[in-house]
Order: structure tokens, then sequence, then C-alpha cells
């Protein structure tokens, strides 16, 4: 019995198969990068604008698209913020 290589099989070995599933790389020309304040900052006040930036800033550093409640507490405080 004999069984025929699968499409992907082929694509593999002609070097056209693309991995959908990999892990996009940000390029150094400012590659499009989603964000949760897609839209910026604008219309916000000063200090909501200032969380917004830094969720931003830690999304990047830490490579994460979304965060955790863990994590946003954390932001919160570092920003000088504490429960009174």
């Amino acid at each position: 019995m004999s069984f025929e290589k699968t499409t992907v099989e082929n694509e593999i070995e002609n070097g056209t198969f693309v991995d959908r599933r990999a892990a996009k790389k940000q390029d150094s020309a400012g590659g499009f990068e989603r964000r949760q304040f897609s839209d910026g900052h604008q219309g916000l006040s000063p200090e909501a604008a200032e969380l917004g930036i830094a969720i931003d800033q830690y999304k990047l550093t830490n490579s994460r698209r979304y965060i955790t409640h863990e994590e946003m507490i954390k932001i919160i405080n570092s920003l000088g913020y504490a429960k009174s």
C-alpha cells in the first residue's frame, strides 16, 4: 500500500510552506503593533492618558497583548497610586 505525500509535506519540500501560527516578529521600522488603546490617548483626562501610556509601555516591554488584573495593579502602583 503506498501513501501519497500530503499537500503540506509537498509544500515543505518545495520551500513554499508558510506556518501562519508562528509569531510575527516586530520589525525595527515600527511594524504594526496591536494595542488595547489603538486609537491613541486623545480625549482622555491626563491621568487616564498617563495610565494608557504606562499600560502600552508595559505591553511592549513584556511582549504582552493583554494584561491580567495583577499586572494592571502593578502598573497603577508603579505610577504612584495607592489605596487610601
